[in-house]
């Protein structure tokens, strides 16, 4: 890693500490990606910016806010960052996937809350990540009780702006979220100075569609059988693709698929042919949470679909391009984002539906129903969602984890015999 003291010093991040985090990650990044055989060649890419993970990508940003831009962390899918892009703006994302930062975490929250939300709120006040320093402003949502509490405790350290998500699909549902969309957006053109326009949105609309369709081609190839990337790959892909540039990351993800589409043509895959195939679904797994996949791919099985936010989530449904004033965008907008079938809505059938549609159409072997530690949204939602697959006779396995490594070797066993199991 390139010597980012400085920035980061001025940043006022705390570089002891910080130091411990860079001290583990290379060698937990090596141990989980560096040991997989016949990676492709466009990995290269996200193995630099995990190597500069804390370096290249705040650097730009800061870059962007010498000249006047201005930097909007966000925690979730549901926050539109086409008004963001629209007004000169960069978003970067600000969950956190890693142990590292959850004492810190449990400092200012009680141990019984998501390891999710106590890391993220740990690297915001214990100084460790960048993104967290260098954001301008974050922008939270109102998807679970904890985050929403969580919220009021980083409000008061930081401005923090949050988007009343509605909790039902009906019609007046989707008026009340573009009417948010916009009341954001006239938040944006506070913050950055910049007046938002159907011209510019109509252009940021195109941009964050062409990043979702290029993530899509990725997706598309790993129907193949043999699958042509490992699933821990395309994680890391999906999990940078909420830092980087979104032209940058449309265009290495379409260099990506462009090379899994010629070992799809050559029957080349990641893992032999008849390795059983995996769909995992559940809570979101950011950056550095590689565990789960990691063993599973290290039990004789290979992942090839992510139904959850940092998965199909992020990129599924395009934003109707077809608007041209700010209410008919908007309204593109929320019925785009109102597509997304997090289990904060109620009911949520259409999760469920997605499971088993992705279950067919990547042909896989078994589903892993993963859920992190006092999620209870995600957790209530698993005796439907295995009683919709056992109808489809699509085996499924519900696991429970947090970001320590204590389980690990309880998960390895149990996933072991599912995948034992998958080929009986």
């Amino acid at each position: 890693m390139a010597d980012y003291r400085a920035m980061w010093e001025d940043l006022g991040m705390d570089l002891d500490t910080h130091d411990q985090l860079c001290a583990v990650l290379p060698d937990a990044f090596g141990d989980t990606y560096l040991t997989q055989g016949n990676r492709p060649d466009n990995m290269a890419f996200y193995d630099f910016v995990v190597s500069e993970i804390h370096g290249v990508r705040p650097a730009e940003l800061i870059e962007l806010q010498k000249a006047g831009g201005k930097v909007f962390g966000t925690f979730c899918v549901f926050v539109p960052d086409e008004v963001v892009i629209a007004c000169g703006g960069a978003v970067t994302g600000l969950c956190g996937g890693s142990q590292f930062w959850v004492p810190e975490g449990e400092k200012v929250l009680p141990s019984g809350i998501c390891p999710l939300i106590k890391a993220s709120l740990g690297a915001h006040f214990g100084k460790t990540c960048p993104y967290f320093s260098v954001a301008d402003i974050y922008v939270g949502e109102t998807t679970c009780d904890g985050k929403k509490k969580a919220y009021e405790i980083l409000g008061a350290d930081k401005e923090t702006y949050v988007m009343d998500v509605p909790q039902m699909k009906r019609e007046k549902d989707i008026v009340a979220w573009a009417d948010e969309i916009a009341a954001f957006a006239r938040k944006v053109e506070e913050v950055t100075g910049n007046e938002l326009t159907p011209e510019n949105l109509a252009a940021a609309i195109r941009t964050v569609n062409e990043k979702r369709r290029a993530l899509a081609r990725v997706f598309e190839a790993r129907k193949a059988n043999p699958a042509p990337i490992s699933g821990k790959d395309t994680l890391l892909m999906t999990q940078i693709a909420f830092f980087d540039d979104p032209v940058r990351c449309a265009e290495m993800a379409n260099k990506l698929a462009d090379e899994l589409e010629e070992r799809v043509a050559r029957g080349e895959g990641a893992a032999p042919a008849g390795t059983k195939r995996i769909l995992v679904t559940g809570t979101p797994l950011a950056i550095p949470n590689w565990k789960l996949h990691h063993i599973i791919e290290t039990s004789s099985a290979v992942v090839v679909c992510e139904e959850m936010c940092t998965g199909t989530r992020y990129f599924e449904n395009l934003v109707d391009e077809g608007a041209d004033t700010l209410e008919g965008q908007f309204r593109a907008l929320s019925e785009r984002y109102m597509k997304n079938n997090c289990a904060c809505f109620t009911p949520n059938p259409g999760r469920i539906a997605d499971v088993v549609r992705m279950a067919k159409e990547y042909q896989v072997d078994g589903v892993i129903d993963a859920n992190l530690k006092f999620c209870t949204l995600y957790d209530v939602e698993k005796p439907a969602l295995a009683d919709a697959l056992a109808e489809e006779g699509i085996p499924c396995l519900g696991l429970e984890t947090d970001y320590a490594d204590n389980d690990a070797e309880q998960l390895r066993t149990r996933i072991g015999a599912f995948v034992e199991m998958l080929g009986a």
